[in-house]
């Protein structure tokens, strides 16, 4: 019994230190994916030289940002402006991980997600929370991609952690799954 215990343990250990890999690696590639290639691209917070380098390889021609508008704020400025110097439409649209998105705010956020021109990139701090319930939100009632293709986009593979008690981002699972019956989701 001893024996299996220690294994256990080991599993586990090696576990947290993959996930603790795989966490560190999205943050410092930025967390950038392709959710449609040549349409809809997701990320962490960027900054002038990712913008500049994903404009060029992506032709994107919008910035969606998910932490609303924050002037004065050292990141914020430096997007905003780079978003300009570039020639790209900026739009601001605050969301909070720890929070539940109303369908009113829902039809809203796929409204702006509509009107922006594409390839648009969409962000938040992370690129895993709000990012990933405006990923799914989008491919599913804009896109129209799958339920569960959809929930992909608030997934461990973005670096989302979605477990009620053990993370402050729950209220994006719970979002996703409210809003389903209003989305028009069959079974839900």
């Amino acid at each position: 019994m001893r024996h299996h215990l220690i294994g256990l343990a080991r599993a586990a250990g090696i576990l947290a230190v993959a996930l603790a890999a795989w966490l560190a690696f999205l943050q410092a590639t930025g967390n950038f994916h392709a959710v449609i290639p040549g349409e809809y691209y997701r990320s962490a917070q960027v900054d002038r030289a990712s913008l500049s380098e994903w404009t060029r390889e992506h032709r994107i021609r919008s910035v969606v940002n998910l932490r609303g508008a924050n002037p004065g704020d050292a990141w914020y400025d430096e997007e905003v402006a780079a978003s300009a110097e570039l020639g790209l439409a900026h739009y601001d649209f605050r969301m909070s991980a720890a929070d539940h998105i109303p369908p009113a705010e829902a039809k809203a956020l796929l409204d702006l997600l509509r009107a922006a021109p594409k390839p648009v990139l969409v962000h938040c701090r992370g690129g895993a929370d709000r990012t990933g319930l405006a990923s799914s939100l989008y491919m599913w009632a804009v896109a129209g991609w799958g339920e569960e293709e959809a929930e992909w986009q608030l997934s461990l593979l973005y670096g989302h952690i979605g477990m009620p008690g053990l993370s402050r981002a729950w209220p994006m699972n719970e979002s996703w799954e409210s809003l389903e019956p209003w989305l028009g989701i069959e079974g839900s």
